[in-house]
């Protein structure tokens, strides 16, 4: 079966509908969707959006604090761009219908961990899930939007595999998973939004549709993959056998809230002197510090010093589910773990959000931008993903009109149902359970090397089994978690220091010039972005990191 829309969007998130609901003004767009849209990373974003709304804060502070999360790696252009449309990502959503949390002088702005000022406009502790739901509404109910839910890309496809001279992106070949077939779903534009990978991780506290689907089919298609090695570990996640992946927001910290060790003493003013308002990456590995040397299973996070009605008022959410597992945060400390919460690489795009494939996007997690550098300052992603989305329509829109070759439907002539989808479940519990031992908080190269051993032994396993089985969605995710997995090996291997996420206990230090780790897979052609601007091509040039870096 064959679909055709001016525009293909992956994925259901906050970039995939904001960048929807911009383009169906003037354009018939597919939107497809792993799971329902409500189900997404984005819908559990806590604490909230950062942006420049307060006359006592100013656009120059907002960057020099995402600088020094970043470990100075970051872009300044992008960075720029980001934070400079931070005032009009806001009053989008206001006017899309998002109601913000207010107080007496207008709407109430929280401070979160590396920030220098409440800059966090918020609903209260469900930031994500309000965003959502309101975009969600717009998005069921426009008429240019098809939403195909529980629906899985399996590949891009492009003119380079089809033979065509012209390499760019045509579409992709999508698994409607009530139906068990597959869809030649064709189209000039393609945005990748399918979000992080932080499902390559035993613990985390992403979706499980969290798979690293839009990088690792990007990365197939040929398009540069950088700076992988940076796992974003969330340092509060709540620490309970009835918990699935549940978020302690960083704005509890923000608030006033204490991390404590069992007997109730504090320890981050002995790592930082920010104390528990550190950046993520400088908390989670204090944690995990504490937590090794002492033989913990979890630390304490406190703020029932603060007034009931406050907490109540402010961290509803949070407040009732803990509730709900015996814990009170008016009277208990809540008990906490580090757990992989962001993927800050991904596919480099420009201030456009093009991919350097010709036809094809990307905005929001899957991508590296430059914004986030070594360490995403707390509440940028969600301004990311709204800021690129609105990038990727314009240029979108502006793009001539293209004559789309016939796409020929998937083959399935050469393959049979599997056998033992036994095999599939035992690679996918293997993978997440050697990347959060070897790949972790904190790495070696002895620990990095097993893990690649690993990942080309299961790479074998699965690319035989892919060759001969129908595809189903686990075999889809697992596919792409593993050369999600391989990527971020790679990467963690080229960078012989250690900055922001990545620490190594191999190469403690920090090197004077900070550089990115960007990838291109052997063979591929260079691929180019449409329409680029010098300014535009000195960005990605500072993607690039010389082989000889490291």
């Amino acid at each position: 079966m064959s679909l055709h829309f001016d525009v293909l969007i992956i994925g259901g998130g906050l970039a995939g509908q904001a960048a929807a609901i911009r383009l169906a003004e003037q354009a018939r767009v597919g939107l497809i969707s792993k799971r329902a849209l409500e189900d997404s990373a984005s819908a559990r974003a806590q604490g909230g959006i950062a942006a420049v709304l307060d006359s006592k804060d100013s656009i120059e502070d907002h960057i020099r604090d995402t600088f020094v999360a970043g470990a100075h790696l970051n872009d300044a252009k992008a960075t720029r761009f980001v934070i400079e449309n931070g005032r009009r990502a806001i009053a989008w959503l206001i006017a899309q219908g998002v109601q913000f949390t207010r107080d007496d002088t207008g709407y109430h702005l929280t401070r979160e961990g590396g920030h220098s000022a409440r800059r966090v406009i918020h609903v209260a502790d469900a930031t994500g899930f309000a965003v959502q739901e309101t975009l969600t509404a717009i998005t069921r109910r426009h008429a240019n939007i098809t939403v195909l839910e529980n629906h899985i890309a399996i590949d891009l496809i492009t003119g380079e595999k089809l033979g065509l001279g012209e390499n760019r992106c045509l579409g992709a070949y999508v698994l409607d998973n009530a139906k068990g077939e597959v869809l030649t779903i064709g189209a000039p534009h393609t945005l990748i939004a399918t979000g992080g990978a932080g499902k390559v991780y035993l613990y985390t506290t992403s979706p499980d549709t969290s798979c690293g689907d839009g990088i690792a089919m990007a990365w197939r298609a040929g398009c540069r993959i950088a700076n992988m090695e940076f796992i974003q570990f969330h340092p509060t996640c709540l620490y309970h056998p009835q918990a699935k992946s549940f978020l302690i927001s960083e704005a509890v910290r923000g608030e006033g809230g204490l991390l404590r060790l069992p007997d109730g003493t504090r320890f981050m003013p002995g790592h930082d002197p920010r104390a528990e308002l550190a950046p993520r990456d400088v908390v989670a590995r204090a944690i995990d510090f504490e937590m090794k040397k002492r033989g913990l299973d979890c630390v304490y996070l406190d703020i029932s010093h603060k007034p009931a009605a406050f907490l109540r008022e402010h961290f509803p959410n949070i407040l009732a589910h803990c509730l709900e597992l015996g814990i009170d945060i008016t009277r208990d400390p809540i008990p906490v773990v580090p757990a992989a919460h962001y993927t800050c690489g991904g596919i480099v795009v420009d201030t456009r959000a093009r991919a350097g494939l010709p036809g094809l996007y990307a905005a929001g997690e899957a991508t590296c931008t430059g914004l986030h550098g070594a360490n995403r300052l707390a509440s940028n992603s969600l301004l990311e993903c709204l800021v690129y989305a609105k990038a990727a329509a314009g240029d979108i829109l502006a793009q001539p009109k293209l004559e789309m070759p016939a796409l020929p439907e998937w083959d399935e002539s050469r393959v049979s149902d599997p056998d033992e989808e036994v095999v599939i479940a035992h690679n996918w519990d293997e993978l997440r359970r050697f990347m959060w031992d070897y790949v972790g908080i904190v790495r070696t190269t002895k620990r990095l090397q097993r893990a690649q051993h690993r990942i080309r032994l299961l790479e074998k396993e699965i690319h035989e089994y892919y060759s001969n089985f129908r595809v189903c969605h686990d075999l889809i995710e697992l596919r792409n978690l593993v050369a999600t997995a391989d990527l971020i090996v790679r990467c963690a291997l080229k960078r012989h220091e250690s900055r922001g996420l990545h620490f190594s206990r191999d190469y403690p230090d920090t090197l004077a010039k900070a550089r990115n780790t960007v990838l291109r897979r052997p063979g591929s052609r260079k691929l180019k972005t449409e329409r680029r601007s010098p300014q535009e091509q000195t960005h990605l040039s500072l993607l690039e990191t010389p082989r000889s870096a490291h």
